[in-house]
């Protein structure tokens, strides 16, 4: 199988900052909130830094009724704060999220040189991992690796540590790495849902996926209520 690799997807510059006080003060900056369920979806870094992290998240949160969170960044603007630093007590929408939701999904991008195609289940709660896993690998395209074993993963997307959102809950919760070849339109030459382009479909599968995790929690799963 012949496999394109996404153009957007060389080296961008990427500036590290130290904290979530300083994120919202960049112009530009905007928080997203909608509280339904005790369901969350997220998105940390949403906008120009992960692109379609936003949208996806936005979209299963949406088919689901379960709440919403979302960091997003203007074009142009990749300022990266690590997960575990968006802390509670700065962000009145981010905290009213965390106290809302029981079970979460954090929707997040990657990009390494040497692997395009793998979209990497992490976070602390396992078996919630293997379940999304299953929904994901009855949905995507076969030349997308779904990979749900902590140990194949670079330790940096795991989504394991504590003090990573995901995890704020009793039991932890769900991390998905997407790869930039399921964000980016191969047709349109453009990242999906970005200035007018359409969605891709190997997107709206995912997205489906993912949607269709949430509406089938395992019942044994406490943290799923």
């Amino acid at each position: 199988m012949t496999r394109t690799v996404p153009e957007a997807a060389g080296p961008v510059v990427v500036t590290s900052i130290d904290s979530l006080t300083e994120l919202l003060a960049v112009d530009g900056v905007s928080e997203e909130l909608d509280l339904r369920s005790g369901v969350g979806v997220l998105a940390l870094h949403g906008g120009g830094l992960e692109r379609a992290t936003d949208v996806v998240a936005r979209e299963v949160a949406s088919r689901t009724g379960s709440s919403f969170y979302a960091l997003v960044q203007p074009d142009g603007s990749r300022r990266h704060l690590s997960s575990t630093r968006f802390v509670t007590g700065v962000s009145e929408r981010l905290d009213a999220f965390l106290q809302k939701v029981d079970t979460v999904m954090s929707i997040h991008g990657y990009g390494r040189h040497d692997d395009f195609w793998a979209v990497l289940v992490g976070g602390a709660n396992r078996p919630l991992a293997h379940h999304v896993a299953g929904h994901l690998r009855a949905t995507l395209p076969e030349e997308y690796r779904v990979v749900d074993d902590v140990d194949a993963m670079p330790r940096s997307l795991r989504g394991l540590h504590p003090d990573n959102p995901v995890n704020h809950r009793a039991g932890g919760g769900v991390q998905v790495e997407l790869p930039p070849s399921i964000r980016w339109n191969r047709d349109h030459r453009d990242w999906s849902d970005h200035n007018g382009t359409p969605r891709s479909e190997h997107l709206e599968l995912l997205i489906g996926g993912l949607a269709a995790a949430l509406a089938d929690l395992p019942a044994s799963d406490p943290t799923a209520l």
